[in-house]
């Protein structure tokens, strides 16, 4: 199904946000659709237990796996998420519009191929870790930067029914090291438990429509 149109957009959204040699950046991608407290929640304590110095909310055009029959402008979506996310060590971005990008793998061989020194961690939901599997490429996502997977109520049993995990399980890192990630080479990745939000972007977009 096609993307939205993505209409006008601030150049700032475009462009790769700002980061420095040696730094360990989080990616956190997703349709924001809309923004809530959950993804902070999420945002802090990965920036915490990962000892990130950055994390990225990188907001797609569109998911290849979603229906776009209810999601808003990217504008107005990326407007909420810098909103919401007024934190020193947050940056929104809405980079793959420009590079006209769908999926994450070719969302991450971008990062990893214009800032080669930079050490990645791709933040996912324990609820994506659970249909990982029939993401493209999704072996190629793993074997490029280490994952955390960050719990979500209702999805802690991924960690050992995911086809994905257990695929990977063999790469699986303690989540007491988890402050050791970004510096890890992949295939390695972690399942983060903590404080867990109800809020769901589903569950808004219903109650504003009722």
């Amino acid at each position: 199904m096609a993307a939205p149109p993505i209409g006008p957009l601030p150049g700032p959204a475009l462009r790769l946000p700002h980061v420095e040699d040696g730094m360990s950046v989080g990616l956190m991608g997703g349709s924001f659709n809309p923004p809530h407290e959950g993804h902070l929640r999420v945002s802090k304590l990965v920036l915490a237990r990962l000892r990130l110095d950055r994390l990225w909310w990188i907001v797609t055009p569109g998911n290849p796996l979603k229906d776009h029959g209810n999601l808003a402008p990217l504008e107005a979506r990326v407007a909420a998420c810098r909103r919401i996310a007024r934190h020193p060590r947050i940056n929104v971005t809405a980079f793959e519009a420009r590079f006209s990008v769908r999926y994450t793998a070719d969302t991450l061989a971008i990062v990893r191929r214009r800032y080669p020194k930079i050490r990645f961690v791709w933040i996912m939901g324990a609820d994506n870790l659970a249909n990982f599997h029939r993401w493209q490429h999704w072996r190629a996502i793993a074997a490029m930067m280490p994952i955390a997977v960050v719990d979500r109520p209702g999805a802690t049993f991924a960690l050992r029914s995911a086809p994905a995990a257990a695929a990977l399980w063999r790469y699986h890192v303690d989540e007491s090291d988890a402050a050791l990630l970004a510096g890890m080479n992949p295939p390695a990745w972690t399942f983060l438990h903590g404080p867990r939000s109800s809020a769901s972007s589903t569950a808004i977009r219903a109650s504003r429509q009722g």
